[in-house]
């Protein structure tokens, strides 16, 4: 079990190989600075290189998941020139991308407002878990500015409909609606909230590791494709690479043998948390 405190985000590496990235600016609600987004960029690149990283969850501390970008960087930002904006805006993009392609399984638990790039962070993560007091909303047209560097992932997630809705009302939609939207998976009460993370995280655990990461990148790969030889091909070769690989062979062993896989911790073994 490893903890790392870097200022405003906290990572936490249980005995399981589940991290925890928290961010920790409940007195801003969560809000996000040029500074926290390096934090941000530097944590996901790390765990992105270790192989011992099982599971990743996005979370917060406070009450709001996240209020999205902080008023005195926006302050700072409307007197920046249009090179330093750039900057700017590429650094936040680069995060995004950064969370969105880790390789291992990622959950956002959502335990309040989730507003502006919060929604991008939500929508980065392969799964989102949300109490049913949490909310959303695509603010920056209030601004006069528009939701650009989230909007791959946001449009991914919620579809073009939608996105072209809620972008331009910048309306407050709550959890239900997000589940309905394909935003959120998984709505609870505040009170089960970290039960429901727990429970994702154990049904992650018993797939395996290399098998899940695969999987992702499988869905990255073939979506919105055109179903020709090419990527007959392409899906033919990956089953065919995985069934003979070391995890592959273990799992179709342990199925027929009836047992359990050796990537499994014991029955007996809990959440180091």
């Amino acid at each position: 079990m490893t903890s790392q405190q870097n200022n405003k985000v906290l990572l936490h590496i249980d005995s399981q190989g589940v991290a925890t990235v928290t961010l920790n600016n409940s007195e801003k609600h969560n809000a996000f600075d040029d500074d926290i987004i390096k934090q941000l960029t530097d944590t996901f690149q790390s765990l992105a290189e270790r192989n011992d990283i099982r599971v990743m969850v996005l979370a917060s501390e406070g009450k709001s998941f996240s209020a999205g970008a902080d008023l005195g960087w926006m302050k700072r930002m409307a007197g920046y020139s249009y090179e330093d904006n750039l900057k700017d805006a590429n650094a936040l993009a680069n995060m995004l991308k950064a969370l969105n392609f880790l390789p291992m399984p990622t959950i956002a638990k959502i335990q309040g407002a989730a507003f502006g790039g919060a929604v991008g962070l939500a929508s980065c993560c392969d799964i989102v878990i949300a109490s049913n007091k949490a909310s959303f909303c695509l603010s920056e047209v209030k601004l006069g500015l528009i939701p650009a560097t989230i909007s791959p992932y946001v449009v991914s997630a919620i579809g073009l409909k939608a996105a072209r809705r809620y972008f331009q009302t910048a309306e407050r939609f709550f959890a239900d609606k997000a589940l309905q939207l394909g935003l959120v998976d998984e709505v609870v009460e505040p009170d089960l909230l970290s039960n429901e993370v727990d429970k994702m995280i154990a049904t992650l655990l018993a797939n395996g590791p290399q098998a899940m990461q695969q999987a992702k990148q499988l869905a990255f790969d073939v979506a919105y494709k055109e179903v020709n030889q090419t990527l007959l091909t392409d899906t033919s070769e990956r089953i065919a690479n995985i069934r003979v690989s070391d995890e592959g062979q273990e799992g179709l062993k342990a199925f027929f043998e009836k047992r359990t896989a050796n990537w499994h911790l014991g029955a007996n073994d809990k959440r180091n948390n």
